[in-house]
C-alpha cells in the first residue's frame, strides 16, 4: 500500500454532515486532510466511516460450533465483576471475516446477561487476526436486569429466582464493597492522624512521619482483591456498566441504582419500552441509549410488547442514542439493515447512518478516533458501489487504521 492513499468521495457522510466532492487523504493510520480539490485518486465512490457494533457477543458464540462450546455466559457463579470477554474470543470466527465484509470494523463484546455481572466490556477490532491488537478500549462491566439473571436457577452460585432476590444480592453485594472501602479508608486517615500526632510531638521525623504515610497507603491498597478493586472501580463511577434491561420497571429500577450509588450506566436493548415517557426518564437521568438488536424474534414474555414501532417513541425523545447486534440474536452484518425501522419513521439518512458510527462511537468513549471522518482521526472508512442504505449496497473498499482490509472489482 502506498505511504499517502488518496480517496475521493463523490458523496461523503463523514458523520456529521452530507458532502460532495471531497477528497480524503490518508498517511499511514490517519486521516491527515479532506479538501475539495479532485485531482487524481487512489479510489472514488460513495465514502462512509467505518461501522461500530455497540454490543456484542462476537467470538464467543461462533458461527458453526455446537451450543455447548459457546463462552458467552459463564455458569459458576451470579457475579463474576472481573471475568475479560478478551479470553474467551477466537477471532477465527467467521463471524469477524463477514462482519469486515460489510464494513463492520469494531465491536463492543461482553459477556451474555445470564448473570447479575456478567464481566468487563471490552470494544475491539473486528479485523484483528488474534488477540494480541484486538483491544481498542476497556470500556467498562457488563450488567444484567430483569428476567435473564434470575433464569438461571440451574447454574452455580447463590441464584433468587425472583427480581426482588436477584436486585436485593446485588445492592447486598455493592453495599458490602462500599462498607468495606469505609473501613479501609478509616483506617488510613487514622493513621495519618496518628503520624501527624507523633511528628507534632516530636516522637518522629519528618522521613519517618512520610515512611509511615506511605505504609498507610499501601495498607490501604492491600485490603482489596483483584474483584473488590473491580468492584470499586464500578461504584466510583470511573468506568461504565452497560446494563441489559427490557421491560419498563426494571428500567425504572436501573435509574434508582444509578441514583443511589452514582453509577455511570448505559441502557442496553430496552425492547419492551413501549411508552414514550420511560425514554424520556433515561435521558433526564443522563442515561445513554444503545438500542436493539431490532428485527429478532421476541422469545420470551420480556418482550411482548417489543414492537418494530417502538423505534418512533425513541427517536421521538432522542436522537442520542446508538445501536446495537447483539450478536448472535441478529448477525453484526445485518446492524445497517436495522436503519430502516428509523428511516420508516422519517429518520434522515445522515442521522440513521450516525447511530453505528458517530453514535455509537461517543457513546463507547472512543469518538477522539472513530465515528467520523476528520483530519486526525483514524483512517476507517468504507468506499461502497451505491448508496450505502441501498438494499444491495456493498463496500467496494474496507480500510481500517490506513490498512486495506478489502479491496472488490
Amino acid at each position: 500500500m502506498p505511504k499517502t492513499l488518496s480517496i475521493h468521495a463523490d458523496l461523503l457522510y463523514d458523520g456529521n454532515r452530507r458532502l460532495e466532492n471531497k477528497t480524503l487523504i490518508i498517511e499511514k493510520n490517519m486521516i491527515v486532510d479532506i479538501h475539495d480539490q479532485k485531482g487524481k485518486a487512489d479510489y472514488s465512490g460513495i465514502v462512509t466511516p467505518a461501522f461500530i457494533d455497540g454490543h456484542s457477543h462476537i467470538g464467543m458464540h461462533r458461527e458453526g460450533e455446537p451450543s455447548e462450546e459457546g463462552e458467552t455466559n459463564d455458569v459458576v457463579a451470579q457475579l463474576l465483576i472481573s471475568n475479560d470477554p478478551l479470553n474467551s474470543i477466537y477471532f477465527d470466527d467467521r463471524a469477524f471475516s463477514e462482519a469486515v465484509d460489510f464494513g463492520q470494523l469494531y465491536s463492543c463484546v461482553v459477556p451474555g446477561s445470564g448473570n447479575l455481572i456478567g464481566g468487563k466490556a471490552k470494544v475491539i477490532r473486528n479485523f484483528s487476526p488474534n488477540r494480541r491488537d484486538a483491544l481498542v478500549k476497556d470500556y467498562g462491566y457488563k450488567m444484567a436486569l430483569g428476567y435473564n439473571p434470575r433464569s438461571t436457577t440451574d447454574w452455580k452460585g447463590e441464584r433468587p429466582n425472583t427480581r426482588m432476590g436477584v436486585y436485593g444480592l446485588l445492592e447486598r453485594k455493592f453495599d458490602e464493597i462500599l462498607l468495606k472501602k469505609e473501613k479501609a479508608e478509616f483506617r488510613r486517615e487514622k493513621a495519618i492522624r496518628e503520624a501527624d500526632k507523633q511528628l507534632k510531638e516530636a516522637k518522629i521525623s519528618a522521613q519517618e512521619k512520610t515512611e509511615l504515610l506511605k505504609d498507610a497507603e499501601r495498607e490501604y491498597q492491600l485490603s482489596f482483591s483483584t474483584e473488590e478493586k473491580d468492584y470499586l472501580e464500578l461504584l466510583s463511577g470511573n468506568k461504565t456498566a452497560k446494563v441489559h434491561v427490557h421491560k419498563e420497571d426494571d428500567v425504572l429500577y436501573l435509574i434508582y441504582l444509578k441514583e443511589k450509588y452514582g453509577l455511570r450506566i448505559s441502557a442496553e436493548h430496552l425492547g419492551d419500552v413501549w411508552h414514550k415517557d420511560i425514554f424520556k426518564e433515561l435521558v433526564k437521568h443522563g442515561i445513554p441509549i444503545m438500542y436493539g438488536p431490532l428485527a429478532s424474534l421476541g422469545y420470551k414474555v420480556e418482550l411482548k410488547h417489543g414492537f418494530y414501532q417502538n423505534a418512533r417513541l425513541l427517536m421521538e425523545t432522542t436522537t442520542d442514542f446508538g445501536l446495537m447486534s447483539d450478536h448472535p440474536v441478529i448477525l453484526t452484518t445485518s446492524l445497517r439493515d436495522t436503519l430502516k425501522y428509523f428511516l420508516i419513521f422519517g429518520m434522515s439518512e445522515l442521522d440513521a447512518l450516525a447511530l453505528i458510527t458517530r453514535n455509537n462511537a461517543r457513546i463507547l468513549g472512543i469518538a477522539e478516533h472513530l465515528g467520523t471522518l476528520e483530519p486526525g482521526k483514524w483512517a476507517s472508512l468504507l468506499v461502497w458501489d451505491r448508496d450505502p442504505l441501498h438494499l444491495a449496497a456493498f463496500p467496494r473498499l474496507v480500510i481500517g487504521e490506513g490498512e486495506i482490509l478489502r479491496k472488490r472489482k
